[in-house]
């Protein structure tokens, strides 16, 4: 009597603790609804616009609109700075673009009902990186642009080099390590022309 005691509590043990592990775990749908609200919070901070200029003449500057870079809302641009239209200079399909960025957590700053978070924003030594990198235009292949996923390029086609935008980035476009966490971030991202 006393082993089926032991063995009838053990599995009530074993099967509480199962219970209670998967209560605590989060399935991707759950964490991508997570992603779309901390997302649509950060964006009703700003105004935005669901289309492109048509003429490629964007609204510049730190109250500049966030511009719908995709027709799913993945990648969302704001244009800090940019070349005048006749002036930009975009990269062909395999150059070298450098660029710097900063990126905060919007989940955080969602969270913590805050705009900027301390310490979040600083220039990042991301996966082994400096600050100051490089990927290769359109050409996912290679590991120094698909570990910095095909939002970050975006901007490129319709700016060039030497221009600066925010990009509210979500996890399906964005680095490869925030692919399956569903965080979305706001990226500070500036680029410019490698010189051979």
């Amino acid at each position: 009597m006393n082993i089926r005691l032991i063995y009838s509590l053990t599995v009530a043990l074993a099967m509480s603790m199962l219970f209670a592990s998967c209560s605590k775990t989060e399935s991707y749908t759950d964490l991508l609804k997570k992603e779309q609200k901390a997302s649509n919070w950060f964006l009703a901070q700003h105004k935005v616009c669901n289309d492109i200029p048509a003429d490629s003449v964007f609204i510049t500057g730190k109250d500049a609109p966030y511009y719908k870079m995709d027709d799913d809302g993945y990648v969302y641009m704001q244009v800090i700075t940019a070349p005048d239209v006749n002036d930009r200079d975009i990269p062909d399909t395999g150059d070298k673009v450098y660029f710097t960025f900063t990126r905060w957590n919007i989940a955080i700053m969602y969270k913590n009902n805050t705009l900027d978070v301390a310490g979040a924003g600083n220039q990042e030594n991301f996966l082994g990186v400096d600050p100051a990198t490089y990927f290769i235009f359109n050409n996912y292949s290679v590991n120094a642009s698909s570990r910095f996923g095909s939002g970050i390029q975006l901007p490129l086609s319709y700016l060039g080099y030497n221009s600066e935008v925010n990009i509210l980035l979500k996890s399906y476009y964005g680095f490869a390590e925030d692919n399956t966490t569903c965080i979305p971030y706001k990226v500070n991202v500036r680029y410019f022309k490698a010189e051979y």
